[in-house]
This record gives structure tokens, sequence and C-alpha cells, in this order.
């Protein structure tokens, strides 16, 4: 049998149903990356809240992880995602500042293209107002790529969607962006240096 340290998270999780304090090792593997996620939306204020409900509701649904995914930062991250909704208003203030910092890693093409034609303070005023103007599918998803770092077909499995919605919604949610900025839409997509995988699982 292998070690459990270092046996992927399907197998931790797998493994938990019969020894539950193994459930721990997920934690200890993820609980920053959730917690910086959930510090980015909403302040370290209420991070440390999300990152422990998260980790608690993760373990009451074990039973319910699809076994043939390896990793369960995307599970973990969409739990996260789901539970951030009850901190809506608390996020909505945060925009004005959330709007540059997101801007730089989503769409950091159109911003140096804006940059002669808009200052910076008025950019980041237009781009808070198309943020809080987002479905809030198309927000989530947004967030979960540019600050989780997650690939399509990850915030696919995060989401319970598929990855043709993901595309859809990024594209979206890019193109109002940069009207809000007053670029053109046509640019070609970026992904930043990542590569698209393909889903885990059927």
């Amino acid at each position: 049998m292998s070690n459990t340290n270092v046996s992927p998270d399907n197998e931790v999780i797998e493994r938990s149903a019969h020894e539950p304090a193994v459930f721990a090792l997920l934690f200890d593997r993820h609980a920053k990356v959730v917690y910086r996620y959930a510090a980015q939306r909403l302040g370290d204020s209420l991070a440390e809240d999300v990152m422990s409900e998260t980790f608690l509701v993760a373990f009451e649904r074990r039973s319910s992880f699809d076994p043939t995914v390896v990793d369960a930062r995307p599970w973990l991250l969409g739990i996260a995602t789901r539970l951030m909704r009850k901190h809506a208003r608390v996020e909505a203030t945060a925009w004005r500042g959330m709007a540059a910092e997101l801007a730089a890693q989503v769409a950091s093409d159109f911003i140096e293209q804006a940059g002669s034609r808009i200052d910076a303070e008025r950019l980041t005023r237009r781009l808070a107002k198309a943020l809080r103007r987002l479905s809030d599918t198309d927000r989530d998803t947004l967030l979960l790529y540019a600050w989780a770092d997650l690939s399509y077909s990850a915030i696919a499995t995060a989401m319970n969607v598929p990855v043709g919605t993901v595309r859809s919604r990024l594209s979206r949610a890019r193109r109002q962006l940069r009207r809000a900025a007053g670029t053109s839409t046509l640019e070609q997509e970026m992904d930043h240096g990542r590569t698209d995988t393909a889903p885990q699982h059927p």
C-alpha cells in the first residue's frame, strides 16, 4: 500500500470513508490555496471562516466526490465559491480594489492599450462597474480562472458545467471588461501561459 502522504487526493478521500482522520491531509495540501482565493474576494477577515467551512462541507460530502478525478482542488474551490455567495455584500464593497488587480491578471493586453486614452483611476472605476454587472456565474468563472489559477477543465469540475460553458462565460466576461475599458473586443484571447487540459473524467 502506498504511503498516504504521497497518495493522490482521490485515494485520500476514498480512504477517509473508513479512516476519517486521513481527510486532514487534504487540508494540509489545499488550505492555503482556498484561503488565498477567499481572501482575494472577501478580505482576510472572512477568508478564515470560508476556508474552515469549505473543508467541513467537503468532509461531509466526501462520498459524492468523483473518484476518477485525481486533484481535489477544483472541487474544494467550487465549494468555497458557493459558500462565498453568502457574503455578496461584503464582496461588492471590495470591487474597486479588486478591479485593477483582476484586470491586470485577466486582460493585461487591454489595460496597456487603454492606457493612452484613459487614466488608471477612471479605468479602475469602469472595470469595477463592469465587474458588478457580470452575472454571478460569469464572475465566479472569471475569478476561478484569474485568482485560483484553474484550467478550463478544472473550472468545469469546480462549477459542475461543461468545458464549453466555461469558455463561453470567460469570453463574455472578457468582452464586457474590454468594452468597459474602451478597447477592441477582437483581440485574441490570452491564457497567460496556461495550457488547458482535457477533463479528468468523462
